[in-house]
């Protein structure tokens, strides 16, 4: 099954009026209408307003960081799908390894973001991803495999077929290190075999991402592996010549 490459960008906690401007301006610039891949930018709440109006009518789509696992209600600096919906959003990023280690939350909260953003008709993209300490200890697969059952429990697996994964080794998330391609595929390869294991059809069509400091120069290696269907990009998509060559490494 041929499955649209994605690229998606995390500007985490960047960026501002003029400096948006700019970067959205060249990136659509370059972009153009159409795609054989699929690209999204992925920006700060208090954003949302202007970037989706710099973005409406491209092929652009427009991403959030975080989502609230709620609805509405006294919750107070929390955000819903539903407020990520009146800005156009197509795209969430939940269970982020920032997310998860610097504001603990657990499989099972992530778990229920995802719900969130799926019942609001939401793309979540699920990040999974183990620390060195794991890698180290032999644990990448086992970590891996219990972030994404909290989901499958909660959901089902046919809830992955409207998400995007994102496998994101934390010791790679903005240090510079790269998990080589080969290694990369082969953790891909793991899940979408532990996808398959419980519905072959939604594993075959399911988009695995990678995330972890892809950079033009590693881009087409990474993503020309068989089971890397594109990418989750911090750093680098806030640089418009570096994003789009990535992009541009995607769009083949």
């Amino acid at each position: 099954m041929r499955r649209q490459p994605f690229v998606a960008g995390n500007w985490k906690m960047n960026g501002s009026c003029v400096t948006n401007q700019k970067l959205v301006a060249e990136l659509l610039e370059s972009l153009g209408d159409s795609s054989a891949a699929a690209f999204a930018v992925c920006v700060p709440h208090p954003y949302l307003d202007q970037v989706s109006r710099l973005l409406a009518g491209s092929c652009l789509a427009l991403g959030a960081q975080d989502v609230s696992p709620h609805e509405s209600g006294a919750y107070t600096g929390e955000v819903a799908a539903s407020m990520l919906l009146d800005f156009a959003c197509r795209y969430v990023i939940v269970g982020h390894s920032e997310r998860r280690s610097m504001h603990a939350e657990s499989d099972a909260l992530v778990a229920r973001k995802f719900g969130a953003a799926r019942a609001a008709g939401l793309v979540p993209l699920l990040c999974l991803g183990e620390t060195l300490a794991e890698r180290q200890a032999g644990d990448t697969l086992p970590v891996l495999f219990r972030q994404l059952q909290a989901v499958l429990d909660a959901h089902g697996v046919a809830a992955l077929a409207d998400a995007v994964l994102a496998y994101e080794p934390v010791w790679a998330i903005g240090t510079g290190l790269t998990a080589a391609p080969e290694q990369a595929q082969a953790v891909h390869q793991a899940l979408r075999q532990y996808v398959a294991e419980r519905d072959p059809g939604v594993a075959a069509g399911l988009r695995i991402v990678y995330g972890g400091s892809v950079k033009a120069g590693n881009a087409a290696q990474l993503f020309a592996q068989p089971d890397i269907d594109g990418g989750l990009i911090g750093g680098a998509s806030l640089d418009a010549k570096e994003f789009l060559a990535i992009c541009q490494a995607a769009n083949i």
